[in-house]
């Protein structure tokens, strides 16, 4: 089992959570906040879904809940008002031998013409979108907007020039590293240790090249030495695709008060995190572990091998094992925790959502997308306006899109 099939498994299965009291909305509330979601503009900045486009069974046109597997699927964006997001590919970090480069090279091409074969196979429903303009084209034309992102530029370690062909085919974020150090970037989560200490020549050359095709730069999972080196380097701004405060969970994929205000004014923007493990300390003891490992082992699959059925069963598993050993969950209360701080430090024009569907994300009261109005009643019950819900919904993050993509048609119209 990879490392990130042993962190998804965290926050799997999200029934019978080890908590006090719930956030609770009325059906007015929630009937506001989705009739709001309608008619704005709602994309999430971290989708993790194309990681089922592979699976057997698996059909996004077909809703897949009590899976744990699955959190997003068209049925389920319908019910919860989202209008899409970035779909992201995601790169295991392999040992970084030449034999994992190429693996790494050949699985990030491979889940690219996944994402592009779902959207030709679904053209009614879904749509590429290539600028910050597109998503609201498309969501006006009835089709939910897909905007392609990379998660750990692994797969460009073999060939960097990779890059424009995979802006060419519609890559529009870009993440240098995940769990685990790279050739391009010191990871937040490496045990050990910095390595770059920040970008390596490497990773500053892959991000130069990314600033000058308009390609935004996430830095989710990478360290704070990174971070900083973006903020020295970088002429147009950057985003945290799904990051959380570490004022209120200190936990190294957080980001401090410090560098939030560095990020706001350099006119950035963080997308707030729904992924347990970095929202709270969840107590995941041995014994947890090893029940967990037992149950992978017993249906007889590797996490990304499952099929979408194999999934009904982890859940079910997962559920049976929080009954023995049971493990604290997050909650929409604790997400608003860091919500709310990350919204008083750097303001609303600075902030997103962007929840990990897919990728161990969800909640004990926020499962899957179909619940996501319960976050714009919040914002509403908090006293937010409209102009300010619609930037944290995506409007943000399509302004850093536009200044990305501006600065590098500028450039590119100066180049002789």
């Amino acid at each position: 089992m990879t490392l990130r099939s042993l962190s998804l498994l965290v926050s799997l299965a999200v029934c019978t959570p080890l908590v006090a009291h719930a956030i609770e909305f009325t059906p007015q509330e929630l009937a506001k906040a989705s009739t709001l979601q309608h008619r704005l503009l709602t994309l999430d900045s971290h989708l993790d879904t194309p990681a089922n486009f592979h699976r057997d069974g698996f059909d996004i046109q077909q809703r897949h809940d009590r899976n744990a597997l699955s959190q997003v699927d068209y049925p389920r964006m319908v019910e919860g008002a989202l209008d899409g997001g970035f779909f992201a590919i995601y790169t295991d970090q392999g040992d970084r031998s030449e034999t994992a480069h190429v693996h790494d090279r050949d699985a990030g091409l491979l889940r690219l013409m996944e994402i592009r074969e779902m959207l030709a196979a679904h053209p009614d429903t879904f749509q590429l979108a290539l600028t910050a303009a597109d998503a609201a084209r498309i969501k006006a034309a009835g089709k939910r907007v897909v905007y392609i992102s990379m998660e750990n530029a692994s797969p460009l370690v073999d060939d960097p020039s990779l890059l424009s062909f995979y802006h060419l085919a519609g890559l529009r974020l870009l993440s240098t590293v995940h769990f685990a150090n790279n050739e391009f970037a010191d990871s937040a989560t490496d045990p050990k240790g910095a390595e770059w200490k920040g970008l390596s020549p490497a990773g500053k050359a892959l991000v130069d090249e990314a600033v000058r095709l308009g390609i935004v730069i996430d830095q989710s999972h990478a360290s704070d030495a990174v971070f900083d080196d973006l903020i020295e380097r970088m002429p147009v701004p950057f985003v945290l695709s799904h990051s959380s405060a570490k004022a209120i969970y200190n936990h190294p994929r957080n980001l401090d008060d410090a560098r939030l205000k560095r990020l706001a004014k350099a006119g950035g923007v963080i997308q707030v995190n729904a992924y347990g493990g970095y929202l709270i300390d969840t107590g995941k003891s041995e014994a947890r572990k090893a029940a967990e490992a037992a149950l992978m082992e017993q249906l007889g699959s590797d996490y990304d091998g499952m099929s979408i059925q194999q999934g009904v069963a982890l859940k079910k598993g997962l559920e049976e094992i929080d009954q023995r050993i049971p493990l604290r969950k997050a909650t929409l209360e604790d997400f608003f925790a860091h919500f709310e701080h990350i919204l008083k430090v750097v303001g609303p024009d600075h902030v997103g959502i962007g929840l990990d569907w897919d990728g161990g994300g969800g909640l004990a009261d926020l499962q899957d997308v179909s619940q996501l109005p319960r976050i714009t009643a919040w914002l509403l019950r908090k006293g937010y306006s409209e102009k300010q819900i619609a930037g944290i919904w995506g409007g943000n993050l399509l302004r850093v899109m536009q200044q990305a993509q501006d600065h590098a048609a500028k450039a590119a119209a100066a180049t002789p």
